[in-house]
């Protein structure tokens, strides 16, 4: 008998989420690196490479990147709190935490871009 993952249940969505932002961040780091690499062939390189982030594709991009870096980050404390605590009923909010809190973290994003 083959065990299936219970999809339903919140502990998956938040290992699903932490890998899939891990995933994302990671193809991310290049990019970046590609864009802070023109800074080496001068000023001129590096502000036409910049001014691509006036692109508002580009802006919702970053605001994604934010919150998958935020969820990525309440994700890993959870494992954390998971391993190294005893384990409460009350820990299953964690999730829930995590989730509020990439949320919150988007939006003061969005004012402060916007």
């Amino acid at each position: 008998m083959r065990l299936r993952p219970a999809r339903n249940h919140p502990g998956f969505w938040a290992f699903a989420a932490h890998r899939v932002s891990g995933v994302a961040l990671a193809l991310f780091l290049p990019v970046h690196f590609l864009l802070l690499g023109t800074a080496l062939d001068g000023a001129a390189g590096l502000d036409s490479a910049l001014a691509l982030t006036e692109n508002p594709l580009v802006k919702i991009a970053e605001w994604g990147l934010v919150v998958l870096l935020t969820a990525h980050l309440m994700a890993g404390l959870r494992v954390l709190v998971l391993e190294f605590l005893p384990w409460r009923d009350s820990m299953k909010r964690l999730i829930a935490l995590g989730a509020a809190v990439a949320a919150v973290v988007g939006v003061i994003f969005l004012v402060q871009v916007g």
